[in-house]
This record gives C-alpha cells, structure tokens and sequence, in this order.
C-alpha cells in the first residue's frame, strides 16, 4: 500500500437512505430496509459469518411475515466462507416460502453455490453475468496433528458441496468433482446449460411474467 493512501473499512460506508413522502407524512428507510419491504434480500459482499447471520435473519423473517410468497436474492458475491454460506444455504431449504436466486455481477465461488441453491425454475441470472465455481481452498499453521485435522476438513467440505451442486445442477459428481478442480467461469448462458441456474432474464418483468429465456 502506497504511504498517504487512505482505506475505506466497513465503518465508513453508510447505505443510503430513502424518504418516502404519504398523507401521513416522511418515513425514512435505509436501503436495505426498504427493498425488504419489497421481499428482497441483497447478497452484494464476500460472506463471512457476519453477513451470513445478517442474510439469515432477512430470509427468516420474511419467511415468518407470509410463507406463501415469494423472496428474492440477489446475488453479486466473490464467494467466503464456506460454513457461513452453508448456513445461508441450509436456511433456504428450510424455509416454506420459496426463494428466487438472481445473480447480477459475479457469484463465485459459495455465491454461485447460493445461486444454485434457489427454489427449481426460479434460478435466474442476468445477461452478463459471471458465475465461478472451484473446490474450497483453505490454509493453516500449527503441528503436524492440526494441519491433518484441517486437510481433512477441507476434503469432507469439498465432498459435501460436490453432492450439494450434483443435487441442484443434474450433473453427475463425478463431473462436478473434475470441473471444481481449478476455477470455471461461465456465461449466464453457460450456466443455464449446466444448471446452476434456470433462466437468463433481460429485465425485472421477467422474474413475474413468465417471459424467461
């Protein structure tokens, strides 16, 4: 880092705020607040376990607040942790209300596997979108007793989300295995074709009307 360079840390960003003008008078939301009032849930960082409880807690709620419709997450994410998306993706399942998955950017890595994790034909991208996927990667220090422990890990891991993106994608495990075994990009088209997701959309009327490609 070059000397006088300044970093922006997490402190110093604010969401933005929206005013909302009625009969009653001004109400003010955050961003993320108001496109919750909308069923929308924004996964737009790397995920950590603090993010993973901020998403979890959305889903939960809005699940909570009317099982019947539908939530939307969007996804633009470089990927994290591996067990704070897996708590994400566990919440997903669990819950009744079905969720949307709609990648804008990139989802790399545990964002593409959130991505594939949405509900059946209701995984979507935009058109110029990028979606990776590769195996978990992981380093550690210690004894020769901790770092096997934690080689072990990180294979079980890498098991576990082969048979998880098999499950949610038709391909076989086998398959998944080989292409995780460096860094895939594929085009929203490409990742249609291999199914991770269902549809490419264009614009926001085609989550709804059915206008999907």
């Amino acid at each position: 880092m070059h000397r006088g360079a300044s970093v922006t840390t997490k402190s110093q960003i604010y969401p933005p705020y929206i005013i909302e003008r009625s009969s009653r008078g001004e109400r003010t939301y955050d961003i993320f607040s108001r496109l919750l009032m909308d069923r929308i849930v924004f996964l737009g960082t790397q995920i950590n376990d603090e993010v993973s409880n901020i998403i979890i807690a959305q889903l939960l709620f809005l699940d909570a607040d009317n099982p019947e419709r539908d939530i939307y997450l969007y996804i633009n994410s470089p990927g994290g942790l591996v067990s704070s998306g897996m708590a994400i993706y566990d919440t997903m399942q669990f819950l009744r209300a079905p969720v949307n998955t709609i990648c804008m950017g990139m989802a790399a890595s545990m964002g593409s596997f959130l991505l594939a994790a949405g509900r059946k034909g209701k995984r979507q991208a935009l058109p110029h979108a990028r979606i990776m996927m590769h195996q978990p990667s992981g380093g550690t220090q210690g004894t020769a007793s901790d770092i096997e422990i934690q080689a072990r890990e990180i294979l079980y891991l890498r098991g576990k989300l082969n048979e998880l993106y098999a499950k949610h994608t038709g391909q076989t495990v086998d398959q998944i295995e080989k292409d995780m075994d460096r860094d895939r990009f594929m085009s929203a088209e490409e990742a249609k074709e291999y199914g991770l997701i269902d549809h490419v959309i264009a614009n926001f009327q085609d989550i709804d009307d059915g206008k999907k490609k």
